[in-house]
């Protein structure tokens, strides 16, 4: 037998059952009703035959009415016993919440949040991507865009192959880059790069690809300016072939593009090195922009 104590009806006790109560509260019910009637259809009787009773009838009804509505405004403009005990509770609640010394969520409605372009290489396997993300979690960031390219390296190993996992974050304000290259590199993550984002580099690569090739099919002339946006790219003049290029400290940090047998674009990105992805990126939409001024008539 069971040691765990039992819920008691405070009734529980009287030793009257449950259905006898139900079925002496019906008939008093019952009988109220049966009263009621009956005093309606006295009142109605004695009334209705006196010169002003329909006059007294229609008054004391007008007036149920009018104190109907009267009282039902009353008591819809203010507010309940158990409301105004609510917002106190929510109140207290609030007090609580902010004397129990509990960190508030972070990256919460109200949070000032900064956007950030983080790229680095990892070795592919499973788990791996969960890991990264519960850094970011821990962090207080919300990840917006995840894109996933290869290094340019086919090495392929029993523990997984190597890519480039590249992501843009919301991130509080407070955080510093130094503390997310520690967590992420904690996670996994190899050659950590974090730069500052923009709203446009939430669109997608591959759509922006194609709105920048219909654009410099339509003028070659804005073929720079298409590269620089494609890219993300700050620096972008043009190169005749065989000019010297000065390396900057930044390992492929610059990228030179071939566009005819006369130009090229020079393009630089100084905290970001371009990816092999990036380069097929840029030779497709330099291949668009020489089709259309050579193949026009």
């Amino acid at each position: 037998m069971s040691d765990a104590p039992k819920a008691i009806h405070p009734r529980a006790g009287t030793g009257r059952p449950h259905h006898a109560r139900s079925w002496r509260q019906e008939a008093v019910e019952v009988a109220a009703l049966f009263l009621a009637v009956g005093l309606a259809h006295l009142l109605a009787t004695l009334l209705g035959h006196t010169d002003p009773g329909p006059v007294v009838l229609v008054g004391l009804g007008a007036a149920l009415v009018v104190g109907s509505a009267v009282h039902k405004r009353l008591h819809g403009s203010l507010p309940s016993g158990a409301g105004r005990r609510g917002a106190k509770g929510s109140r207290a609640g609030r007090r609580g919440a902010k004397g129990s010394g509990a960190p508030l969520p972070e990256g919460g409605a109200g949070t000032v949040m900064s956007l950030w372009r983080i790229r680095m290489r990892v070795v592919e396997r499973p788990g791996r991507l969960a890991k990264v993300a519960g850094a970011f979690g821990r962090l207080g960031c919300n990840i917006l865009s995840l894109h996933i390219a290869p290094t340019g390296s086919s090495a392929i190993t029993p523990a997984g192959c190597d890519a480039l996992d590249e992501f843009v974050v919301e991130a509080p304000t407070g955080l510093e880059p130094d503390a997310l290259r520690a967590a992420l590199a904690a996670a996994g993550g190899l050659d950590v790069f974090v730069v500052p984002a923009r709203v446009k580099d939430l669109t997608d690569p591959g759509v922006q690809g194609l709105l920048l090739a219909r654009r410099v099919h339509d003028d070659p002339g804005q073929l720079p300016q298409a590269m620089g946006e494609l890219l993300r790219a700050p620096e972008v003049e043009w190169r005749r072939p065989g000019e010297t290029v000065a390396e900057e400290a930044e390992l492929n940090s610059t990228m030179v593009i071939s566009v005819h047998p006369e130009r090229a674009l020079l393009l630089r990105r100084p905290g970001l090195p371009f990816t092999p992805t990036e380069a097929a990126r840029a030779a497709a939409l330099a291949a668009a922009a020489r089709d259309a001024r050579y193949s026009r008539p």
